[in-house]
């Protein structure tokens, strides 16, 4: 399925979207405010107070008039008391509307960013495992936190800004007509010169906006990389250290650049905007005493000073909404990024109707099944047709390339079929709801992830409600329990980033305890041991032994002794189904398979992949992040 409105092409320097066909404004803005539909009651008791704060700080002028051109001069003290209280009481009542709205707005806004934040989250949850292989994790968290965050302000006070101040301008605008339409002339002369100029200014910053969250995106990626124990370890080792600090420094001063120009983008023209409104009112002066006293239509001294008033009254909330409309024009950018991601097309989607299963027996069966990554590249998987029943289990071997981990994706749906089925139970697996799958199919793969977390909650991924006996029990079936209990914190140590504390063969039996402990029918052994030493390998594949008891159990193979017992072995290459049949079936022919157990049985050559060389977990820790295999 491909997007009507989003190409997603990785940039060569951020891995951000090219995007040719945008959204134009009046879309996006639609959209954006479709974002507080649910919160429309809310608002409209944040627009109600507006809108009364406004009127009453209208008032305060009106009655200052009356103040110097009445009660003074006629020395009517009871009138002064009660005008002058007015005034108080409408500071009094403007200022509690005002927290009122500031309160309200704020958890709108508030909501709205929780909104945005759980629905890229849930998006990139949906993504297919492509997305991830091409996107750099560093672009994925700037669009969540810098994107998001950079947006904050918008969507917490920029809106009800609007709106107090586009009310408090009519509300000024109408007052100042009441006490004299000829100054309300003379004020308002520029106002279109300056809403052109604001709007100049807005269109100017979003371009840099948009530059400096792609740049933040790019010191994102940079650290994640390169500040990870995988990339720490690769620095040093490489003696790259100073480069890699070297070149985060000139990313660090591009954004100092972008910063400034986004900060300073327009300022000289809206100082210019300030001047002149800070000038109006000895304008407003020098209109009443020359021009208009001169035609014999003097104003009073009160209404002089309270139409000055209203008109600095009306100059800061003019000065803030056109600077709201340019952080507006701004936001639109972020806004934009952010709909990138959540117009991202989902491929592997939930039927609508889905099937449940209840006790899955667990056969896999693969019918005609055919793979290709995208269009541009061959096909991966060709004409794939394999039974495994219910308990039993399965070998797949073959070159690097040949699709043997492709295979095993398509079973959880980690990547759907081009052609062909893949069946569970005799039901296809797009047809199953996402919980009978996750239910159904454990996977163990070569690469084990362990959250920076303790060793219980690393297990208890699997299962939230474990007990700890269930925890400790999976733990022995896995031959780690008494490497945990001798620790010093024991089952509450933690694992550190992606599990470095513990060598490979101890990451890889804690991977196993969480897959016992999850307790899948179908179990999928993706290369589990390929990157092992023999004597850890031993040790692991008794604890894998424990695991597929009584399982249907798929495993990917490099290494030949691993999958000499499985009940059926399949060759692949480049995609098709070479041979098939036991080991000693297999050897008899003296086929491709049996090749392969000639060259497994050798000492590996120079220039080997030191994953298949021999040799000890610490000896091979790999020095790079890995990437998802998709081949």
């Amino acid at each position: 399925m491909k997007p009507e409105t989003l190409t997603w092409t990785p940039s060569p320097r951020t891995g951000a979207a090219e995007h040719p066909d945008r959204p134009e404004p009046p879309a996006q803005l639609r959209r954006i405010f479709g974002l507080f539909r649910p919160y429309r009651g809310r608002l409209a008791v944040v627009g109600l107070l507006v809108a009364a704060s406004s009127l009453v700080a209208v008032a305060s002028p009106f009655m200052l008039r009356e103040i110097l051109d009445t009660a003074i001069p006629q020395g009517r003290t009871g009138l002064l008391s009660l005008l002058a209280l007015g005034m108080i009481l409408t500071a009094v009542v403007s200022s509690v509307f005002g927290v009122l709205q500031t309160f309200i707005s704020t958890t709108v806004g508030q909501r709205v960013m929780h909104d945005l934040r759980t629905g890229v989250y849930s998006r990139l949850q949906r993504m297919p495992l492509a997305f991830f292989t091409r996107t750099r994790t560093g672009e994925v968290q700037s669009r969540i936190a810098n994107d998001i965050g950079g947006m904050q302000a918008t969507v917490t006070s920029t809106a009800t800004s609007l709106v107090s101040n586009l009310t408090a301008v009519i509300a000024s605008v109408v007052a100042m007509l009441a006490l004299d339409w000829r100054l309300t002339i003379v004020s308002m002369v520029l106002l279109p010169v300056f809403v052109w100029i604001s709007r100049k200014v807005g269109r100017e910053r979003r371009k840099i906006t948009t530059t400096r969250q792609g740049q933040l995106a790019t010191m994102a990626a940079t650290v994640t990389e390169s500040l990870s124990v995988s990339g720490i370890l690769l620095g040093r080792t490489m003696g790259r250290a100073d480069s890699l600090t070297k070149s985060f420094t000139d990313e660090s001063e591009r954004l100092v650049d972008l910063e400034i120009r986004s900060s300073m983008a327009g300022r000289w023209r809206m100082s210019v905007i300030g001047i002149v409104m800070a000038a109006m009112p000895a304008v407003i002066y020098w209109a009443a005493g020359i021009v208009l006293g001169a035609g014999g239509t003097a104003v009073s001294l009160g209404t002089l000073v309270a139409f000055v008033s209203l008109q600095q009254g009306l100059f800061r909330p003019a000065v803030s909404l056109l600077s709201t409309g340019v952080d507006m024009q701004t936001s639109l950018a972020l806004f934009q990024r952010i709909f990138e991601y959540l117009d991202l097309p989902v491929d592997i989607t939930e039927p609508e109707r889905p099937v449940r299963l209840g006790a899955v027996r667990g056969e896999v069966r693969f019918d005609g099944v055919d793979f290709s990554y995208d269009d541009k590249s061959g096909p991966t998987l060709k004409g794939i047709d394999l039974t495994v029943p219910a308990g039993g289990s399965l070998a797949v071997v073959g070159p690097t390339g040949s699709g043997k981990s492709t295979l095993s994706y398509l079973v959880p749906r980690l990547y759907d079929v081009t052609a062909g089925r893949v069946l569970l139970d005799g039901v296809d697996v797009r047809e199953l709801d996402f919980d009978t799958l996750a239910r159904a199919i454990g996977v163990v793969s070569q690469e084990t992830y362990l959250f920076h977390a303790s060793v219980a909650e690393n297990l208890r991924f699997a299962k939230p409600d474990a007990t700890d006996e269930e925890i400790e029990a999976a733990a022995r079936a896995a031959q780690i329990h008494d490497h945990i209990s001798s620790l010093p914190d024991g089952y509450d140590t933690l694992v550190g980033e992606r599990g470095y504390r513990f060598s490979g063969g101890e990451k890889q039996r804690l991977a196993i305890a969480r897959t016992i402990l999850r307790d899948p029918p179908v179990l999928i052994l993706d290369e589990a041991t390929s990157a092992l030493d023999t004597r850890t390998e031993l040790a692991v594949q008794q604890a894998i032994d424990a695991l597929s008891e009584g399982r249907t159990t798929i495993t990917i193979a490099h290494r030949l002794s691993t999958v000499r017992e499985a009940d059926r072995i399949v060759v692949l290459d480049a995609g098709v189904i070479a041979e098939g049949g036991t080991h000693d079936e297999l050897l008899a022919r003296d086929g491709r398979y049996a090749a392969l157990v000639r060259r497994d049985g050798r000492p590996a050559p120079m220039g080997t992949d030191i994953s298949e060389a021999p040799g000890t977990d610490e000896q091979r820790v790999s020095l790079t992040e890995p990437e998802p295999a998709v081949r």
